[in-house]
């Protein structure tokens, strides 16, 4: 029995410097948009901070943890914005003595 691993054959397409694709300088390990839709809520905070995440589409993964680091806080600061809102006034009780 033998211990050599099988070598796949060579892809022609590969051989010219093409990629897989058939694209000229083709890399599968290069950072690539992944073509997530990112509708908008309404709220421009947030889809500011949604936006934001397609500044990560174009950079390696090492770089990723930072644009997340950055919307996650945003979205934070977007939520504790919400709750330091002043509500509307509570409806008065009903049998609420007022002497």
């Amino acid at each position: 029995m033998s211990d050599a691993v099988p070598v796949p054959a060579a892809d022609d397409s590969e051989a010219d410097g093409a990629g897989p694709q058939g694209l000229p300088g083709y890399d599968p390990a290069a950072p690539a948009p992944l073509g997530v839709p990112r509708p908008p809520t309404g709220n421009a905070e947030v889809d500011a901070g949604l936006a934001r995440l397609a500044d990560a589409d174009h950079l390696a993964t090492d770089g990723h943890v930072q644009v997340y680091e950055d919307v996650h806080r945003g979205l934070r600061d977007a939520l504790t914005a919400l709750d330091a809102r002043p509500g509307p006034p509570a409806p008065p009780r009903p049998h609420e003595h007022r002497s």
